[in-house]
């Protein structure tokens, strides 16, 4: 049975070609893109599937009742904002609005690298935390989990910029609230990041 007090959010792009990784797409053209692109996603699936916890799924452009997310797995939602930082608030405060949730974690699709157990130490890291940021290679963050919802963390940030997750740290130092630090893990923007996590195979938490 799900944990109604653990809640994940998992942000993805619809996959269609000329639309995703086109940072990727630039050295290696877009059908190749979407190829890894679809792979980022069943990877990112094969990740969550067996988290205990409330999964919502939110899609940048249409929900699609018809694609590998299984409909009685996943809480299908659509991302609402003009930026990045408004569509994870957007998120954030449907999600908190369930009065049964303790603990809301957002990931993305980008991070392969990740393991269940990063997930699953973030929620444990949430009862004596107030917040725990999975940092990534580039300066942002792969994952963010807090157990009260703050705007402020959302606000004002340049996204996609390498300062995100500094950035952050400093808002919540400015709270005055704790956070724990995962591992930091590489993002898939790049065919360097790419390759670089072909020759990876690391493990934590063993």
């Amino acid at each position: 049975m799900q944990s109604f007090q653990n809640s994940l959010i998992i942000f993805i792009k619809n996959p269609e070609k000329g639309k995703v990784k086109t940072r990727l797409a630039d050295s290696i053209g877009d059908e190749k893109a979407l190829e890894i692109y679809n792979f980022l996603l069943n990877k990112t699936k094969e990740i969550v599937t067996n988290v205990n916890c409330k999964k919502y799924l939110y899609y940048s452009d249409k929900i699609d009742k018809k694609d590998i997310w299984d409909n009685t797995q996943f809480i299908k939602k659509l991302q609402k904002g003009n930026n990045l930082g408004e569509r994870m608030l957007n998120a954030f405060t449907e999600v908190f609005e369930n009065k049964e949730v303790k603990n809301v974690v957002i990931i993305g699709s980008d991070c392969p690298s990740l393991q269940p157990a990063f997930i699953e130490k973030a929620f444990e890291e949430l009862r004596y935390n107030s917040f725990v940021i999975g940092p990534a290679y580039d300066g942002g963050y792969y994952l963010l989990g807090m157990r009260q919802l703050r705007h402020e963390i959302f606000e004002k940030i340049i996204w996609s910029g390498p300062l995100v997750l500094s950035e952050t740290v400093k808002k919540i130092n400015k709270m005055v609230k704790t956070h724990y630090l995962l591992p930091a893990l590489p993002d898939i923007d790049t065919l360097e990041d790419w390759e670089m996590y072909k020759n990876s195979n690391t493990n934590y938490f063993d």
